[in-house]
């Protein structure tokens, strides 16, 4: 098997367009006369066994986003839209996805252990017409899962004696997908063939974002039990996951979308013992190995972490991959345990979508939103209303009347608390749905504990704990710099009067460059400086008492995020110039870094001033971004890197992943696109093909501080 011609297998693009509506239509169309759920689950059906299976020729573990891609006729095609748009879907504000499903128990039951916890649930729900038919749906689903392994199977045999195959791989392929319908999986291989097969489903359905989760500790029973009978080594299981992690790269490849699918490996056991394993290791080379941006491959960083394991991280990061992206489990798992959620289940926690922390399957999907704290200023410096957009705040007086940074302060709070109850009620009345009964999840649900011990959706009551929701606070540099040069310049220096800074965002800083040049050169975040760094601290802290606030509509928390995606940008469009100096429309400071610029200090005094805030009050997770020199990433410097990232979580750091091309290659990237088609970067929370990005993002990345030593 070889990797670079499995990627070159894939990246030959199906000849039919996108069909799923159309095999979802035939399970409704043969169900049309029963109620929204079983119908589901007869789509599901036909949705997972309709499609034919296809095997690449370089295929070790099976399974393909391919067949999804078929000739239809039109007529069919569209009616098939018409009714799978009368039924409709969960959305990602809905809890439709971004989820981490519960592979643990999938892999110690298999299929039938599943098919047995149904038939249990039945006896003890027999009572119950309404739980008794959802189990029905479930099975329905679960059963077209086996039947769509059983068609791999049959297609693996049906493959032998032709070219380009080998008939020794099909042969075991057919025997790993037989074995799977008929027990639990057996060996490395089988665990992890149904575990693709469970999230290509997943991806057949249209749910994304779908995190495989900690990879390294629900596989390493079978990896260890193939280890020690010398089944399979450490370079041949590395292979079957590569050969697993590429073809995340189908969706790109088909449709130049990407599929954010978070990989967790590391972390800690509830006795707060590293489970850094041999399968950990073997996982990050297999990334490493197919360079391609769709893992997001996440590393939990304890205490005890081994310094080889975090070099090999290192090593990874350095290929120009950006990842893995490397979290503190001390800061997180203090973080999640302020929610009342079991120590074990704390400590099962990975990561979805970019960087969100979510416990392994016992909880409802994701959703986040948006909450652009720097917006505020506009309101407070103009009587309530917007500057930029006719958005509306708090009228809380006209600033001449402010005597003091103090009363400054309790102004933008009553700002910011107006926000957070105005962003809880926009969440709330998106994530209601008025249905609930309309849109179950039968497939996704067997996936959630214990919804088939209780017989309910995973959206209806059938998941462990509530749902939680992160708010992703945007602009932490932006705001604290912000703060700092209205101290500093008004009440300090008494260089301009607070009339005069909102004239200046009101003009956006025209004909007043010497105020502009007198805000910038306030103290900024990011230097290891108290007179500003303390407004980080503040927002941190006063952020996540507002919104801890407020729960869920089934009672969950709601969390607080430092993650912009690449929202600061877009953010940054429709915000005021702010009194750091910033201009109308630009970019807002990027998740939890310093302003993209203003970390002048060095890397040492950047990393002091973004281990103030408290970050055991984030549940949600946050995002670093940090650009380094290709020349760290080698010898006695990459030795410094890695000892600054333990002195960084040792201090109480959250998050941290760097860039590690150099900005040279990136100017010249964005000018001659055509030399670098391949390269990789770290976007924010997640990587991406640099040259496939907009030139907004791209100079984003380009601008951040690039540090040498």
């Amino acid at each position: 098997m070889s990797t670079k011609e499995l990627y070159n297998e894939i990246n030959v693009r199906p000849a039919g367009g996108w069909a799923q509506p159309y095999f979802k239509w035939l399970g409704f169309r043969s169900g049309a006369a029963e109620p929204f759920s079983p119908a589901r689950a007869r789509a599901i059906r036909t949705l997972f066994t309709c499609p034919e299976p296809f095997i690449y020729k370089n295929d070790l573990i099976v399974g393909s986003l391919r067949p999804l891609f078929a000739q239809v006729e039109k007529e069919d095609l569209k009616e098939a839209q018409k009714v799978c748009g009368f039924y409709g879907e969960r959305t990602f504000g809905t809890n439709a996805d971004h989820y981490a499903p519960d592979y643990r128990t999938v892999m110690a039951q298999g299929i039938p252990g599943m098919l047995a916890h149904i038939g249990d649930s039945r006896l003890s729900h027999a009572d119950e017409p309404e739980r008794l038919a959802f189990l029905d749906d479930m099975e329905v689903s679960l059963l077209a899962l086996c039947d769509m392994i059983a068609g791999y199977a049959a297609k693996a045999e049906s493959l032998k004696g032709t070219e380009g195959y080998e008939d020794a791989i099909l042969d075991a392929i057919a025997l790993n997908c037989r074995t799977l319908t008929t027990s639990a999986p057996q060996s490395f291989a089988q665990a992890l063939q149904l575990m693709w097969f469970c999230h290509l489903c997943f991806c057949y359905e249209g749910r994304y974002a779908m995190a495989i989760g900690r990879i390294d500790q629900f596989l390493y029973p079978a990896f260890k039990k193939d280890l020690d009978a010398g089944v399979i080594d450490m370079e041949s299981a590395t292979q079957l996951l590569e050969n697993v992690f590429m073809k995340i790269w189908e969706r790109h490849a088909f449709t130049g979308g990407d599929d954010v699918v978070n990989i967790c490996i590391g972390g800690s056991d509830v006795n707060n013992k590293c489970e850094i394993n041999e399968l950990s290791y073997c996982v990050l080379r297999a990334v490493g190995r197919c360079q391609v941006p769709g893992p997001n491959l996440s590393a939990r960083i304890t205490a005890d972490t081994p310094d080889d394991f975090l070099d090999e991280c290192l090593q990874t990061i350095g290929t120009g991959l950006g990842y893995p992206a490397l979290m503190n489990d001390a800061v997180n798992v203090a973080a999640l345990s302020r929610y009342g959620y079991a120590p074990e289940d704390v400590h099962d926690f990975c990561m979805v979508g970019c960087i969100e922390n979510l416990i392994s399957g016992r909880q409802r999907p994701w959703s986040d939103g948006r909450f652009d704290a720097p917006r505020f200023f506009e309101y407070l410096f103009n009587n309530g209303t917007g500057i930029q957009s006719p958005s509306k705040g708090v009228d809380t007086g006209d600033v001449s009347e402010i005597a003091d940074m103090d009363d400054f302060m309790r102004r933008f709070e009553t700002q910011l608390r107006f926000g957070v109850e105005a962003y809880v009620n926009g969440f709330k009345a998106y994530n209601h749905v008025a249905e609930p009964d309309r849109y179950t999840s039968p497939f996704l649900s067997l996936f959630c504990r214990d919804c088939i011990g209780r017989a309910m959706d995973i959206n209806n009551g059938g998941a462990l704990y509530p749902s939680v929701h992160g708010a992703a606070l945007m602009g932490v540099g932006t705001t604290a710099d912000a703060l700092a040069a209205v101290e500093k310049v008004v009440f300090v220096d008494h260089e301009a009067t607070l009339q005069d800074i909102g004239d200046a965002m009101r003009r956006n800083f025209e004909g007043m460059d010497d105020l502009r040049e007198k805000l910038l050169a306030a103290p900024k975040y990011g230097n290891n400086d108290d007179f500003v760094d303390k407004y980080a601290v503040w927002y941190v802290d006063f952020l996540a008492a507002e919104f801890s606030k407020y729960k869920t509509e089934d009672g969950g928390g709601i969390y607080i995020a430092m993650a912009a995606n690449t929202s600061n940008i877009w953010a940054g469009k429709g915000i005021a110039a702010t009194p750091d100096g910033r201009l109308a429309g630009e970019p807002l400071s990027d998740a939890a870094s310093p302003t993209y610029g203003r970390d002048t200090h060095g890397v040492t005094s950047t990393v002091l001033s973004l281990t103030k805030p408290d970050y055991t009050k984030v549940a949600c997770g946050t995002v670093v971004n940090q650009k380094f020199s290709p020349a760290m990433f080698k010898g006695e410097k990459r030795e410094k890197l890695a000892a600054l990232l333990r002195v960084y979580f040792a201090r109480g750091g959250q998050e941290m992943q760097i860039n590690a091309t150099s900005r040279d290659v990136l100017k010249d990237a964005m000018v001659h696109p055509e030399k670098y088609p391949t390269m990789v970067v770290r976007v924010s929370g997640f990587s991406a093909i640099y040259v496939t990005l907009g030139t907004d993002v791209q100079t984003d990345i380009l601008n951040r501080t690039q540090q040498d030593d």
